[in-house]
């Protein structure tokens, strides 16, 4: 899948792998998202295989690859990968612990900021915890896209009740800081389909009112 709008284009990589945590493993098929232009590209997660991502990339700058967070289906390519493309890693700290926990020998190369410059445009940071403690989505005002990680899905919010994880803070920042947005962003998730905004925001109200977060 490859779209192009408001100067910047999105291409989607599918790799397979487990998903282990909590002494738990489960097969899954993670999306990876690289957006930029023919020149450069930021890749956001790095899942499974590394070659795959890098063959996506076919010789273009890698700004950045960005983890929406610390489990080791979105990371366990990373290192690798940044070998292939010669492009920093960065995680938000508060997920430090997964990352060490898949990767004890290695470091990431920083924190992703406020905002992420990529083929003249900004991909705003936004700290979105509940899954985990780090995760982040990156919003494109232009396209109006935002890209969720395992935050927000098609279905609704991404899963809790492992470590590290809290579903009042996952839906207070679902609520705080993604259905502020319009409805008719586009949300790219980082399993499954995309879908929209407006489509999430009844499932997340209900959800929110039930528990009286």
């Amino acid at each position: 899948m490859s779209t192009a709008t408001s100067g910047i284009g999105i291409e989607l990589v599918t790799t397979d792998g487990i998903f282990a945590l909590d002494g738990g493993e489960w097969e899954v098929t993670n999306n990876i998202w690289l957006v930029g232009n023919d020149r450069e590209v930021v890749v956001i997660d790095a899942a499974h295989d590394a070659q795959r991502i890098a063959q996506a990339v076919n010789g273009r700058r890698v700004r950045a690859i960005v983890l929406s967070h610390g489990h080791n289906d979105h990371i366990n390519a990373a290192v690798p990968l940044r070998e292939l493309v010669d492009a920093p890693i960065v995680l938000h700290r508060d997920d430090a612990m997964l990352w060490s926990v898949v990767w004890p020998e290695h470091h990431t190369d920083g924190e992703p900021g406020a905002a992420i410059e990529v083929a003249g445009q900004r991909l705003q940071v936004v700290h979105t915890p509940g899954h985990s403690p780090g995760c982040c989505c990156l919003y494109h005002t232009d396209s109006n896209s935002v890209f969720s990680g395992d935050t927000l899905f098609c279905g609704g919010p991404g899963a809790t009740g492992r470590s590290y994880s809290d579903e009042p803070t996952i839906l207070r920042s679902i609520r705080d800081r993604l259905l502020v947005l319009p409805d008719h962003t586009v949300v790219h998730t980082g399993h499954g389909d995309s879908t929209t905004i407006g489509a999430e925001r009844a499932r997340v109200l209900d959800r929110i009112a039930e528990l009286g977060v």
